[in-house]
């Protein structure tokens, strides 16, 4: 773990921290052939690739009715309660960026414009899974699209050991709406969705968040089918100063538990801690040594938080720029006065601020979507929500005198850039 000012990063070690799409890179041969594979085979690719990777055989790649219907025997009535209460917060929010579906203004006498906001036909998304469990994400996936009006949302999801698939994300994919599910994993899954087999459909778009070959697979199949944005390991970096009036042992216990959390993700996560507390960064490295020992996923947690970091800075606006040049996952706030400085982070896929606003909150139950974009793509993409669900058309509509007031300014550029047809289609009304 690197545990140094910020201004002491040798280029090697900046190098490590901000280019994280090397793994991507490496993986990216591997997808390539996965995907002309899944192309050239359809089903029987899957069921292979079922074989090799899962150590399962599956005869039938579709989930059954019986077996969505069947799955909440096997849970918890209050865990399902609980599911449905984080599925009313996810669909309030994605609720409330809905925008109106069609609006028309006229911005001058004669001439109307304006939009129509269209629902996609058909949503692919892949929900994590296999030996854990993310039924999180199909609630994130799947509400989102269903909240836009996406007529036909499929789910492709890895298979257990025994072929089947885990009972938590079965029915959170009921609760979220979701029309078909598939027993596909992996970079096979988004080459099954992108270019459709014998049983699981060609997708619009593919949503939704997964390892190194996920993430890899969806940028090479994106010239045949949208995606949403590269979303691999998980980030968190935190913003923190000195506790006024609080205990430091307190908050360096919470700081770290927070850097755990994201780090049980994946080996390849990623927790850093930015702050301008000596003191704070000297009782969070020894939390974070005490806590990782008594991690439940302590490989995966070792392995993340020894790539991690800790950086000291001189004060919080070093921290910030350096925040705005990673455009980390996840950023917490916790500083006195986290609302100063929250106009000043300008890349980041979700902001969480204060004390009380883990990040853990967030991926499971507060409301807003935990499909983030990682690898410094928060510089450029928004974390999911409508938009990604929605397509939108122009409306243009001139009365005669409308067209008369601009067509002098239309005939004009259009022989100044050769199109004499152009020119003629708007004279012609006017002779």
């Amino acid at each position: 773990m690197i545990i140094k000012r910020l201004s002491d990063l040798n280029d090697t070690e900046i190098d490590r921290l901000l280019n994280r799409e090397i793994a991507i890179q490496r993986a990216m041969e591997s997808v390539k052939n996965i995907i002309a594979d899944v192309k050239e085979k359809g089903d029987a690719a899957l069921i292979n690739y079922a074989k090799e990777f899962d150590k399962v055989e599956i005869k039938e790649l579709e989930v059954t009715e019986e077996e969505r219907q069947g799955a909440e025997r096997y849970l918890d009535k209050e865990l399902i309660g609980y599911m449905e209460r984080a599925s009313l917060n996810i669909a309030a929010f994605h609720g409330e960026q809905l925008k109106e579906d069609m609006w028309l203004s006229e911005f001058s006498l004669g001439i109307t414009l304006g939009q129509k906001i269209a629902p996609l036909d058909c949503v692919g998304a892949y929900v994590p899974g296999g030996l854990a469990s993310y039924p999180s994400t199909a609630l994130m996936t799947v509400i989102p699209a269903k909240v836009a009006g996406v007529e036909d949302v499929i789910v492709c999801t890895p298979p257990k050991p025994d072929g089947s698939i885990d009972p938590l994300t079965l029915v959170a994919t009921n609760i979220a709406g979701a029309d078909k599910i598939y027993k596909v994993s992996g970079a096979q899954a988004i080459a099954a969705m992108a270019y459709g087999t014998e049983t699981i459909p060609k997708v619009d778009k593919i949503v939704g968040p997964g390892n190194v070959y996920v993430t890899a697979a969806k940028m090479l199949v994106n010239n045949d089918v949208e995606t949403d944005f590269p979303a691999g390991p998980s980030e968190i970096m935190i913003l923190a100063d000195q506790p006024l009036n609080k205990s430091l042992t307190k908050k360096a216990s919470i700081i770290a538990s927070d850097m755990i959390a994201q780090a049980e993700h994946d080996p390849m996560s990623l927790s850093i801690l930015i702050t301008n507390s000596e003191e704070l960064m000297k009782a969070v490295s020894g939390e974070l040594k005490a806590q990782v020992k008594k991690a439940q996923r302590k490989d995966s947690v070792k392995k993340a938080i020894e790539s991690s970091a800790i950086l000291t800075v001189k004060d919080l606006d070093e921290g910030i720029e350096f925040i705005n040049k990673f455009a980390p996952e996840h950023v917490e706030l916790m500083i006195s006065d986290p609302l100063s400085v929250l106009k000043k982070i300008k890349h980041a896929g979700s902001i969480f601020i204060g004390d009380y606003s883990p990040v853990a909150g967030g991926d499971y139950a507060y409301g807003a979507n935990h499909v983030l974009p990682t690898g410094g793509y928060a510089k450029v993409f928004s974390g999911l929500n409508v938009d990604h669900f929605t397509k939108k058309t122009s409306i243009q509509m001139l009365s005669k005198d409308g067209l008369r007031s601009i067509k002098d300014a239309i005939i004009a550029l259009a022989r100044a850039e050769g199109f004499e047809a152009h020119a003629e289609s708007i004279k012609k009304r006017f002779d």
